[in-house]
């Protein structure tokens, strides 16, 4: 017997928000740096700019995930989510690349850059990030995609304060090797964040357990059901970046197995998350019947 529920909230109102503030900013912040020649200004802009990309393929991936499943995807386009997760992981590796071959470049040869001008356009960039990070502060706990559109937008605030610094730095000392290495400072902190998301998405993407489920509490709670004796071939995956599904035998004595079911569907979902449960009761242990519960 199956269980599902619910899609996960909507999340285009927030969505369409922060890609509004953040088309606008690059805009601003991409004409700045032209006009002062600064790297860190240029690279925060670059990375803004694939923030813009990955807020938009997160929103579609979002609106895909709450689409309900066809003939031919019987279960849903949720799984769509983990790859928006995955492509902004990428696209975040690669900007950081590039930024810091750039800026490498630069260290020996440094670019002169009106330090009062990086300042104001910086300042504004962290308002324009910390709001839109605020936006998905609540969403990210429970789902991947909205994490990773949470991570874009809180880097960038944290980029936009990076270059303040520098920018200060410079009007005080005049050292024009600043920007250049404040923009490898940040994009390697970035790089550690995107690497995380990227390991995380590739997890679920190849049907791992999701890392807020531990499948060996789970398979210990189901067998300590009344009338279990046994539980094997235990799947827990992904479905989306928001839902789990689980699927189990389990070996089980009693009349009452259709209440079992909704009972252990209801619970997983209450205590460990899982909203799609699919188990087959068998009257009859297996040579595989307890293989779950002692690995």
């Amino acid at each position: 017997m199956a269980h599902d529920h619910a899609p996960p909230s909507d999340l285009g109102p927030a969505f369409r928000w922060a890609v509004g503030l953040n088309v606008t900013y690059v805009a601003v912040e991409a004409a700045a740096a032209s006009l002062t020649g600064s790297l860190a200004l240029f690279a925060d802009a670059a990375h803004n700019l694939t923030d813009v990309a990955g807020l938009l393929i997160a929103w579609f991936a979002a609106s895909l995930a709450n689409r309900s499943g066809t003939m031919s995807f019987t279960w849903g386009l949720g799984r769509a989510t983990i790859l928006a997760a995955m492509l902004n992981a990428t696209a975040i590796l690669i900007g950081v690349g590039i930024v810091i071959w750039e800026a490498a470049s630069r260290l020996t040869t440094p670019v002169e850059i009106p330090g009062l001008t990086v300042m104001i356009v910086a300042l504004l960039g962290i308002g324009v990030n910390a709001g839109s990070a605020l936006l998905f502060m609540k969403s990210r706990k429970g789902d991947l995609n909205a994490k990773g559109a949470f991570l874009h937008m809180a880097t960038d605030a944290g980029v936009s304060g990076a270059v303040v610094l520098a920018a200060g730095g410079i009007m005080l000392t005049n050292w024009q090797w600043l920007d250049s290495a404040t923009a490898i400072a940040v994009s390697v902190v970035i790089a550690f964040s995107a690497w995380g998301l990227m390991r995380e998405s590739l997890e679920l993407f190849l049907d791992g357990v999701p890392s807020g489920v531990d499948r060996h509490a789970v398979a210990a709670w189901i067998g300590a059901q009344n009338g279990v004796t046994g539980v094997h071939d235990l799947h827990i995956w992904a479905l989306s970046t928001t839902r789990t599904a689980l699927a189990a035998h389990v070996v089980r004595t009693g009349a009452d197995q259709d209440d079992f079911i909704d009972f252990v569907a209801d619970e997983l979902e209450h205590e460990f998350g899982i909203s799609h449960v699919t188990l087959q009761i068998e009257s009859y242990p297996c040579e595989r019947a307890q293989q779950c519960l002692v690995e």
